[in-house]
């Protein structure tokens, strides 16, 4: 029995939505995942039709969220349904409502330098399967600096400072890049890489996503009933 995905995309244009919306379709429907694609949030207040998906993609930079739109996606992920994303489609999304922040576990605060910065990913030491077996690898892109949820699990970071900035006093920080944390019963994972397009579909890139999204997905398969 295929597993199902929604696709949410739409938000600020710069990061390239729409694209990165079907390359991440390709991606699911190459793992038999029957996915559903929209460009309304209205498509995040069916909390009926939410709860039977395995896996919840969200793909929206900035933006306002209403009430009835988070609340059946929080639900939807404290049950069991997981969610995943990356760049500014999920940890730049909808500055103003923190719960939305409470269950992707950061948000972006600054990109130092702009595009074109020239960084390394540093893969975490510990083994997961998301990370099991990719190297370290070089990006040019820009370099998310994020506030994060102390509760995550590091995948991988990137050296902070290379551009200049306001937090050159602070000295040298391991910043996280990609995590992973529960929310209820739900698994969270993040990629904070994917500013373009062409970002996502560098091979290390897309196999983190591809990785992370299975990953995420599973976590209905064990999820425990619950009441509310």
């Amino acid at each position: 029995m295929s597993r199902s995905a929604l696709i949410v995309w739409g938000g600020w244009d710069g990061h390239e939505p729409k694209q990165v919306a079907e390359i991440f379709r390709r991606l699911l429907a190459a793992e038999d995942f029957h996915v559903d694609v929209a460009d309304t949030l209205d498509a995040f207040a069916d909390e009926a039709d939410l709860l039977k998906r395995d896996l919840i993609v969200p793909v929206w930079t900035m933006g306002t969220i209403k009430p009835e739109q988070l609340k059946p996606v929080t639900k939807a992920v404290r049950h069991g349904v997981g969610i995943a994303g990356c760049h500014g489609g999920m940890c730049d999304s909808f500055r103003d409502a923190t719960e939305w922040q409470f269950m992707t576990g950061g948000q972006w605060v600054a990109h130092p330098g702009n595009d074109g910065v020239e960084y390394v990913v540093n893969i975490a030491p510990h083994r997961h399967p998301i990370t099991e077996g990719i190297a370290d690898f070089p990006v040019k892109s820009e370099q998310y600096y994020m506030h994060v949820d102390p509760a995550v699990q590091i995948l991988a970071t990137t050296q902070f400072p290379i551009a200049k900035g306001p937090h050159l006093a602070n000295g040298p920080v391991a910043m996280p890049v990609v995590w992973t944390k529960h929310y209820g019963q739900g698994r969270v994972f993040y990629n904070s890489l994917g500013h373009h397009a062409d970002i996502v579909e560098q091979p290390p890139v897309l196999e983190l996503m591809r990785r992370g999204f299975l990953w995420a997905a599973d976590g209905k398969q064990i999820a425990e009933p619950a009441k509310s």
